[in-house]
């Protein structure tokens, strides 16, 4: 890409690591983005709220959509940088702020390019919470648009190198919280009290021995306090279900509800369900995984396939359940930090890449 473009967009990404924004609450981050493209392209650009889009509409075309999302992690920066977070427990730890400076830089290319077809640019919200596509998703039967593509960065493969897998790409997911609650008493005198203890060790004793095609991985638990006068009342479970298929994890996740809702009856206690995070699995089209490899071809990049689905979630499955689309990976480097770590950092050697490969995407007809 052009080198000047490829220096303001580094800028940018780095701003927008040092303002980073939980999911729901990227109004910052959302006005920075829109500034860099009105200020620096001629794409029109659509405030629809927590999100926004820019575009290049041409009658008569078929439109093809790019996204990025842009919402950061709780997490502390832990490591040392010039552009370190300003906002104390959030911080940019998946590359988000990544994803959004190399669709930037995209628009600043599309002024260069010869432009066939109507193309839209969607700069997402709310993508780790995965709610982000769902609000978005409207845009594409609005706009009749028929292919979608995202990148996204990851560790443990060559830099620079693209990594596709046609079909599920990553798992479905779901986070629920199961509150149990029965009844406060002395510690001395358990039996006139209801603890919920006893019902929530249950419960991960199964889940640990549970076998089948889904992962279950406990996040959370707390019953009681350190007050050892007092035997508690109530306690709370949360876990994450997550399976390569979304019916998978659907049978699963229901079958640990009905689960707690037996030992809840057994124990003589209540019980509420809180879901979360809600993702169904991500795939990518084998037609459209075609144009990502002949774009990498184009650029001369080696390009790896994935050997079996990634079990992260990712909220691009939304998308690519309504239209064709690809969701394709560019390593930041065999050993780099991990995302969702305190090492990691947006690696800026792949941001040209990324733009390179969304120009190649956007060349193959």
């Amino acid at each position: 890409m052009n080198k000047d473009n490829l220096r303001k967009i580094t800028a940018l990404r780095h701003e927008l690591h040092q303002h980073p924004e939980l999911s729901g609450h990227e109004s910052a981050t959302k006005r920075r983005l829109m500034d860099f493209i009105e200020n620096n392209t001629r794409l029109a650009v659509v405030d629809c709220g927590k999100w926004f889009y820019a575009s290049r509409y041409i009658e008569g075309t078929k439109a093809v959509a790019f996204r990025a999302d842009m919402d950061a992690l709780p997490m502390d920066e832990a490591i040392s940088l010039s552009y370190a977070s300003l906002n104390p427990g959030i911080s940019h730890k998946c590359g988000h702020d990544g994803h959004s400076a190399a669709l930037c830089g995209f628009a600043l290319e599309l002024g260069s390019l010869p432009v066939k077809r109507s193309v839209y640019l969607i700069f997402q919200h709310s993508e780790e919470t995965g709610q982000g596509a769902r609000e978005c998703s409207g845009l594409l039967r609005e706009r009749s648009i028929s292919e979608i593509y995202a990148f996204h960065n990851w560790s443990g493969f060559p830099e620079n190198s693209i990594i596709v897998r046609e079909g599920v790409c990553q798992y479905a997911s779901a986070g629920i919280t199961l509150t149990f609650t029965g009844k406060t008493s002395h510690a001395s005198e358990p039996g006139k009290g209801l603890n919920p203890a006893y019902a929530i060790a249950e419960l991960v004793r199964e889940i640990e021995g549970m076998k089948g095609s889904a992962l279950c991985t406990i996040v959370n638990m707390n019953v009681g306090g350190r007050n050892f006068g007092i035997s508690p009342g109530e306690g709370s479970i949360s876990l994450t279900v997550r399976a390569e298929r979304e019916a998978d994890m659907r049978k699963t996740y229901n079958s640990i509800i009905s689960r707690a809702d037996e030992l809840a009856a057994d124990h003589s206690l209540s019980l509420t369900k809180k879901g979360s995070d809600y993702f169904t699995d991500t795939s990518s089209d084998s037609h459209c995984v075609r144009k990502v490899r002949a774009a990498a071809g184009s650029l001369g990049l080696e390009v790896v396939d994935m050997a079996g689905a990634l079990r992260a979630s990712e909220d691009f499955g939304i998308y690519t359940k309504l239209v064709h689309g690809a969701i394709f990976y560019i390593g930041n480097g065999e050993d780099y930090p991990a995302i969702h770590t305190g090492d990691y950092d947006f690696n800026d050697n792949i941001l040209g890449t990324a733009v390179d490969m969304f120009a190649g995407i956007f060349a193959e007809e």
